[in-house]
């Protein structure tokens, strides 16, 4: 007798390093394409911002994969050194290349959260041909109320069509401040601007806002579908 899996099921892979650790978000329909979700220097994969939205990704028949970065990985709480970085963008190239064995020649998105965005945008940049899309979720320009510590270096190399989603009360960037920013990123993007909302976009404890994923889902397939 078939017994159909569980939609969502933990998820690993300890042959690679660094390892991949995460959660496996599985669409009843598939649509052929999927994502690798990562969170923000405080978080896990199991942030409720990164849940919502891996839920309605796979709603509309993405393969979903969350995953903890390296540095998450080696230790439960804290934020990533400097030393990280450059193992943390192993880790997500390590997660894309796995979630494309799980889906057959369809086309792979990624995308990450304040920290975890940063990371996976400047593995595109270093390697525009690996994903088909990026989503940036709080992308962390500069710390707060240090405006002149811009983390722009690798934008201009930035290739990969890009949705940013970003609070107008995000002390890590204005609305200003970002859209000059994006003026440095030769790829196709788009600015999903969240009112009223901080650097967790609304997603704080308890708090969340219900229709947020939807909008987010609606607009990075708009931008990334093939005309």
């Amino acid at each position: 007798m078939f017994v159909p899996a569980p939609t969502i099921r933990e998820f690993s892979d300890r042959t690679v390093d660094p390892n991949i650790v995460g959660f496996l978000h599985a669409p009843d329909v598939s649509n052929g394409s999927a994502i690798v979700l990562t969170h923000g220097a405080g978080g896990n994969a199991q942030a409720p911002l990164l849940r919502a939205l891996a839920e309605t990704f796979s709603d509309r028949g993405f393969t979903v994969l969350r995953c903890n970065l390296p540095y998450r990985q080696a230790r439960s709480f804290g934020p990533p050194g400097p030393a990280d970085a450059a193992r943390d963008r192993a880790g997500l190239k390590n997660a894309v290349e796995a979630t494309k064995q799980l889906i057959f020649q369809g086309r792979v998105f990624l995308g990450g959260h304040s920290y975890g965005g940063r990371q996976s945008s400047m593995l595109c940049a270093e390697e525009p041909e690996l994903v088909a899309g990026l989503l940036l979720l709080s992308y962390p320009l500069h710390p707060p109320r240090k405006p002149e510590q811009q983390r722009t270096q690798h934008l201009p190399d930035l290739r990969t069509p890009t949705l940013f989603v970003h609070g107008t009360r995000d002390p890590f960037a204005s609305i200003a401040e970002l859209q000059q920013a994006i003026k440095m990123v030769p790829a196709k993007t788009k600015l999903l601007e969240v009112e009223s909302a901080g650097h967790d976009l609304g997603f704080k404890g308890k708090g969340k806002k219900e229709e947020l994923p939807q909008q987010i889902v609606e607009a990075f397939t708009a931008l990334t579908t093939l005309k």
